[in-house]
């Protein structure tokens, strides 16, 4: 086993920072290690500002090592402060538990699980984490914390310049994440913590902790938070995050989400975001013009492969065809029902485009409608409160358009 590993994350992009790279690497080339991201409970799904450390994990199993995936179900209850404007809101166990489940869901098709040695393993914090004793953590943990240290980490002091300052709960998070790399190295023999960059001093403690009370290195390793060409933040979309779940976000969205990448973000998203060889995408990387298209395809369909399989990766990628190439109403886009006694009331148009997901707020909706950017079968809407009703329909469905790229269907029942 050697360090292609770090050889192959340089290269796609996601290396920003390293607490010891050639010691690391030496790690890496003496034998398989495993290495662990943390995910905490906060939603019932992933979405793809996960995306970075999900992919990580997967091409560190690629070249033999073993995943760690340790779901939050103790630091959720307390709840990660590292750059937020303003705490968490905190959620009752039951909360975190249904979000631990959806969150399994969304990461177990990316990684192979099982009993061998490379296999990736899935555990939860709190089992270690709710028995503790407060004095004996204090004593035992605590004194290894400086808190003139804490207080310089960009993440704490970014939220102690604001009014919202910050609590003595969330105070306590980053002694909980070292806490947890010190447990899983005992538990598995994990010597390497992987996350954002907004995660580096959180690692950093814990690779004190280890070494300050097991006297064993450990090393960390983060990747850059990733935005778009525009500077938006990945994973978000005008409606909305961009979910890994197919319950909270139909596969077609998805793929089109990936679909309408940016010109300038097609090479770089494929690095990050697929298995595709690297010669491959430096091939793509290069077409202009209207060939880019085929890259933004190929972006779309391996992304989608990977979160929702093949087939419906395929069945998206053919309703994008019918749809943009062709012209035509499928079936396979998402929609939503509406009654059709609701309709014989008559709908007004910018209810019916948040009603579809297609925006995310009413003033959003009757903007787009001002600015000539909703159609309703293919038709410009003119009016924020025109009313649409049964006799809109044809063939019993209502097609709703935002842009030339963003499709719903209203299903009349």
């Amino acid at each position: 086993m050697d360090s292609d590993f770090l050889y192959e994350a340089e290269a796609r992009g996601f290396i920003f920072q390293c607490t010891d790279i050639d010691g690391l690497r030496n790690a890496m080339r003496a034998a398989p290690i495993a290495g662990y991201i943390g995910f905490d409970c906060t939603a019932d799904s992933l979405h793809v500002g996960h995306m970075m450390q999900i992919m990580m994990l997967r091409l560190l199993q690629r070249y033999g090592h073993k995943p760690v995936v340790i779901l939050g179900g103790g630091t959720t209850r307390i709840g990660d402060p590292s750059f937020r404007q303003e705490a968490r809101q905190l959620l009752t166990p039951e909360q975190i538990a249904t979000n631990m489940a959806g969150i399994k869901r969304s990461i177990e098709g990316f990684l192979e699980f099982g009993e061998e040695s490379s296999d990736a393993i899935l555990v939860d914090n709190a089992e270690w984490l709710l028995p503790l004793s407060y004095i004996d953590l204090l004593r035992e943990v605590g004194v290894h914390f400086s808190v003139n240290r804490m207080l310089a980490f960009d993440s704490v002091r970014s939220r102690l310049e604001r009014e919202q300052g910050l609590t003595f709960l969330e105070f306590n998070y980053s002694i909980l994440q070292a806490y947890d790399f010190r447990e899983v190295y005992r538990r598995y023999g994990v010597t390497l913590q992987m996350g954002g960059s907004d995660q580096w001093g959180n690692i950093v403690q814990g690779i004190e902790l280890l070494r300050r009370t097991d006297g064993k290195q450990g090393f960390g390793l983060t990747a850059p938070l990733i935005t778009t060409a525009s500077g938006a933040k990945m994973g978000k979309s005008a409606a909305g995050a961009v979910w890994l779940s197919e319950k909270k976000l139909p596969v077609f969205d998805y793929w089109q989400f990936w679909r309408n990448t940016e010109d300038e973000d097609v090479g770089r998203f494929l690095r990050l975001f697929t298995d595709l060889p690297l010669a491959e995408i430096g091939r793509l990387s290069t077409l202009r013009g209207a060939e880019l298209n085929e890259a933004k395809k190929i972006l779309a369909f391996e992304a989608t492969a990977l979160c929702h399989g093949r087939k419906p990766a395929d069945i998206a990628a053919e309703t994008g065809r019918r749809i943009f190439e062709e012209g035509l109403r499928s079936d396979q886009l998402p929609g939503i029902d509406v009654p059709s006694a609701e309709l014989k009331a008559g709908i007004p148009a910018f209810v019916l485009f948040v009603r579809a997901g297609l925006v995310s707020s009413n003033s959003e909706a009757r903007r787009l409608i001002r600015e000539g950017g909703a159609r309703i079968n293919d038709t410009l809407v003119t009016g924020e409160t025109a009313l649409f009703y049964n006799d809109a329909a044809i063939d019993g469905v209502i097609k709703l358009s935002k842009g030339r790229k963003q499709h719903r269907l209203v299903r009349i029942t």
